[in-house]
């Protein structure tokens, strides 16, 4: 985009701007930070590290290379060219300072370009990993999908930067070859997120048929509309650069030449980028408003409670210390209320006595399971019954979540979902208890 006008980069900077501030705001609402600690959560292993730090680390790669060409553009301004007319100043005519940063900053574009990628790969491949897992008790970390991630992880941040450093020598040859490096990967991926989103509907009904907490399917249902609406923006993000790149490499350039299309269509793939970052901040990092909302309640009552018992104690203090003279138990009553009746209250029925719940005796059948019969469909096809069994009678909400998990016919990853990158180990398994083991004393 270096032959393109100065306001086309000044779009990519407001609107990275936007971004990041968008992403300072949603970390602190989301936990005030914590999740930027090098140890937050249990699960706080290198994957969950390396997924945060790549990308947060890519936002602020693009808006330094948005805001440096930005102003380096409106720096060297326009020309007149013969035969083209007023133009921007073509890079040949910079100045040696602007011509020296032109390398380092598609760099860091590429760079932020690379853990895209990472971040939709890795996404890929979990969500192919949930939907294909069933009730198998694999674990991600040892699943053939983890381990195209890593390659695919370990082939985006090599070729990427290698395309760039090869062809450094033609700012407009290193862009062109950039652009089309990249979005040829990441219309490959953004194109094989569509199956996923058309099968994701059926797996959530299976989720509902297997009992599943309502609350999880929820979550995975907010998810699934989140990366339908990123698919849409990682298109626009992707096809426009792409239609410049391949423009850009053929001999005879006809979309880069008109300065109309070159504009309209990089302002295009900066509102596709940029929404597609901010969807990506949302999905890696959900808030919950009712949890934060029961959190800020909890806060202000135990702060309003904290004031009368305050006020109580430096009473009571008060009191101790100038006591004051006792009246005599007579003076305390005025005449009428000694006199008056003792109130009246309607007496209460044998029957509300007898149907009082109580004094009912505790029923003696408990949860009873659920029969389903058989059932012939249209095409003539048996389903088979089955048996429900019935759930516990009494259980907290943890404890029937893991009954939920114990018989359920999903993986466990569906009921411990949260984030994409908010992954426990395999080998972990849920404990109702930790048993302290002690060493042997020396002596």
């Amino acid at each position: 985009m270096s032959h393109t006008s100065p306001a086309t980069y000044l779009v990519w900077s407001i609107l990275s701007c936007l971004l990041g501030g968008f992403l300072l705001f949603h970390l602190w609402k989301f936990d005030r930070f914590k999740c930027l600690r090098w140890n937050n959560g249990p699960y706080a292993g290198a994957f969950k590290r390396l997924m945060t730090y790549t990308y947060l680390l890519s936002v602020p790669c693009i808006m330094a290379y948005s805001i440096g060409f930005a102003v380096i553009k409106y720096d060297e301004g326009l020309i007149y060219v013969p035969e083209y007319g007023v133009v921007p100043k073509p890079w040949q005519y910079w100045s040696q300072e602007h011509k020296s940063a032109i390398f380092p900053l598609y760099l860091l574009f590429t760079i932020a370009w690379a853990f895209e990628m990472v971040t939709h790969l890795e996404e890929l491949c979990f969500w192919l990993f949930l939907v294909n897992a069933g009730s198998v008790q694999q674990d991600w970390f040892r699943s053939a999908y983890f381990k195209t991630w890593i390659g695919g992880s370990l082939i985006a941040v090599t070729y990427m930067p290698l395309v760039t450093i090869f062809t450094r020598s033609d700012p407009l040859r290193c862009e062109a070859f950039t652009f089309l490096a990249g979005s040829l990967g990441s219309l490959s991926l953004t194109l094989w997120f569509i199956p996923i989103l058309w099968t994701f509907p059926s797996f959530l009904e299976n989720l509902k048929r297997n009992s599943v907490d309502m609350r999880t399917v929820v979550r995975l249902t907010t998810f699934h509309e989140l990366n339908c609406l990123r698919v849409v923006f990682r298109l626009v993000f992707v096809i426009p650069l792409l239609v410049l790149a391949v423009d850009g490499v053929r001999p005879h350039q006809h979309v880069n030449e008109t300065m109309f299309w070159t504009e309209f269509l990089t302002s295009i793939a900066a509102v596709g980028c940029i929404i597609s970052s901010a969807i990506t901040l949302v999905i890696f990092f959900p808030r919950s408003v009712e949890t934060e909302v029961q959190s800020r309640q909890a806060t202000r009552e135990r702060s309003q409670s904290r004031v009368p018992r305050r006020n109580s104690e430096l009473s009571d203090r008060a009191s101790s210390a100038s006591p004051l003279p006792q009246k005599r138990a007579s003076t305390m009553y005025s005449a009428s209320e000694a006199h008056s009746p003792l109130p009246e209250y309607p007496p209460l029925d044998s029957e509300q006595l007898l149907k009082s719940p109580a004094l009912e005796a505790p029923s003696a059948a408990g949860p009873k399971p659920v029969f389903s019969p058989n059932r012939r469909v249209a095409s003539g096809i048996v389903i088979q019954g089955s048996v429900t069994p019935a759930l516990p009678a009494g259980l907290t909400e943890s404890a029937l979540q893991a009954h939920y998990q114990r018989t359920s016919s999903v993986h466990p990853f569906v009921h411990n979902f949260t984030s994409p990158i908010d992954l426990m180990d395999g080998a972990q398994q849920t404990r109702w208890y930790v048993k302290r083991q002690y060493g042997p004393r020396i002596i």
